[in-house]
């Protein structure tokens, strides 16, 4: 559990430097990219392998509803992923929504809670949850009020649709492959 830990400290200590030292990430200049790159792919890294040997109580197994539900949930967080990823005007979902990313990211960890009911998961899936949560926090407060992008032509928002789809599609296949079975 301790390298679990250890991952999830690093992913936040990582991704927060920027909203909590800004100088001294702007210090860091360009080469600073490259450095955080490396410590959130060490902490990718820790948090799969402290994942994997981490042990705990049991509270829920996979049950078929909340495996069905968790799939629609997935489905969904891709389509935010979509919508963060347009840039200038925005697919739809970019015009409602201040963070696509982070709430699709948020999507993810809450899909993956319900059916993963283990002290593990908690740790994993609720940590990242957590940092989620912050980093919009502190996102809101530092940036002030948002200002709506502009909507993107009907055809980008296919396009999204489509790329959502084969990414979802791609996922499920590297799930099969690393062993867990999405559809249950």
């Amino acid at each position: 559990m301790t390298t679990l830990i250890a991952g999830i400290a690093l992913w936040w200590a990582a991704h927060l430097f920027k909203r909590l030292a800004p100088a001294t990430r702007a210090k860091l200049g360009e080469p600073g990219k490259g450095i955080f790159a490396v410590l959130i792919v060490i902490s990718v890294v820790l948090m799969v392998l402290g994942y994997r040997a981490a042990d705990g109580p049991v509270y829920w197994g996979r049950d078929p509803m909340w495996v069905g539900i968790n799939n629609l949930l997935m489905l969904l967080a891709f389509y935010f992923y979509a919508a963060s990823g347009a840039k200038g005007a925005k697919i739809w979902l970019g015009t409602k929504v201040r963070h696509p990313q982070l709430t699709g990211f948020s999507i993810w960890a809450v899909a993956h809670l319900l059916v993963n009911g283990d002290l593990p998961s908690f740790v994993l899936f609720g940590g990242l949850l957590s940092w989620a949560i912050v980093e919009v926090l502190l996102i809101n407060t530092q940036d002030g009020p948002w200002e709506r992008p502009p909507r993107a032509p009907f055809k980008k928002e296919v396009v999204a649709i489509v790329i959502t789809l084969v990414i979802y599609a791609i996922v499920m296949g590297i799930h099969y492959a690393l062993g867990v079975t999405p559809w249950g």
